[in-house]
């Protein structure tokens, strides 16, 4: 099956025979045939790993990398999604010259952009990475014709952050972190791996107490003052939203939620869904 981008080329009228899709960038049949075509330039977005000096060694020009982070902050497989979980006001994108380090390389050019508090990573790595191909077509004069190389600043070693890539087992939530830390996380890891946690359905009638996992979809922080719940671990309705009491005196609202194998819904479908039972954190 091709991926996304091999998909996205092959609608547009792109030749087939063009499209490589090699497992890793190092495998010799892959390199051959990079050479035989004899690039001037080779630009790289979301790859994710780190270029062999095999394949940088090709392009005369060199290897551009779009990288949707203001370096050197963020560098890594991850930047969009942890920029998004530390809460960032700003990040941006930059364009830089690949080197063997890890998007080390000096940098080209960059644009800043206000991080909206409701957006969430694959809305805002999208919104990046045509911010990145406009950069890129508006410098690529400078880079065929070699001032690029000139102009483009190195990096502050000093100052740079890590990106490291995600794993499934960060996804849960616990309630005993502040809202606002909890949201960052169901945005920054909205998509892949999304967000899950696990909640009791107390039925007092019947003496009952099932343990669901609900992946949590979109979420908002609020005052503390709308929980209405007589425990602490009471998860309430209030206007069209499932509130978590969390930690440090804060509130989370759950605006959209998953069952297992199920569609996403709204709070307000959940709840009524409930039929009186009670709703607990664990």
């Amino acid at each position: 099956m091709p991926s996304p981008v091999a998909e996205f080329a092959l609608d547009t009228g792109f030749p087939s025979d063009l499209i490589f899709t090699p497992e890793r960038a190092g495998e010799d049949t892959f390199l051959s045939t990079l050479r035989a075509l004899q690039p001037e330039l080779c630009i790289t977005a979301a790859y994710g790993n780190i270029l062999p000096t095999k394949f940088l060694n090709i392009p005369p020009m060199g290897t551009v990398n779009i990288h949707p982070s203001l370096l050197p902050l963020y560098r890594g497989a991850a930047p969009v999604q942890r920029a998004l979980q530390d809460g960032a006001k700003e990040t941006g994108v930059s364009l830089a010259f690949t080197v063997r380090a890890l998007d080390a390389g000096p940098v080209i050019a960059y644009e800043t952009l206000e991080v909206d508090d409701q957006i969430k990573a694959p809305d805002l790595l999208a919104l990046l990475f045509l911010e990145g191909s406009k950069l890129l077509i508006h410098e690529l004069p400078s880079i065929l014709h070699g001032s690029a190389r000139l102009k483009a600043q190195p990096q502050d070693d000093s100052k740079a952050t890590l990106a490291p890539k995600i794993s499934v087992e960060e996804s849960w939530l616990s309630f005993d972190q502040e809202a606002s830390v909890l949201h960052n996380k169901v945005r920054a890891f909205a998509g892949w791996p999304g967000t899950r946690a696990k909640v009791a359905i107390v039925d007092d009638e019947n003496d009952r107490r099932n343990i669901v996992e609900l992946k949590i979809i979109t979420t908002r922080v609020c005052d503390r003052s709308i929980v209405q719940g007589d425990e602490a671990d009471d998860i309430t309705y209030v206007k069209d939203s499932l509130v978590f009491p969390c930690g440090r005196s804060t509130a989370l609202e759950v605006l959209e939620l998953q069952l297992p194998g199920k569609k996403v819904f709204r709070a307000a479908a959940f709840w009524n869904g409930l039929r009186g039972q009670k709703l607990k954190k664990l």
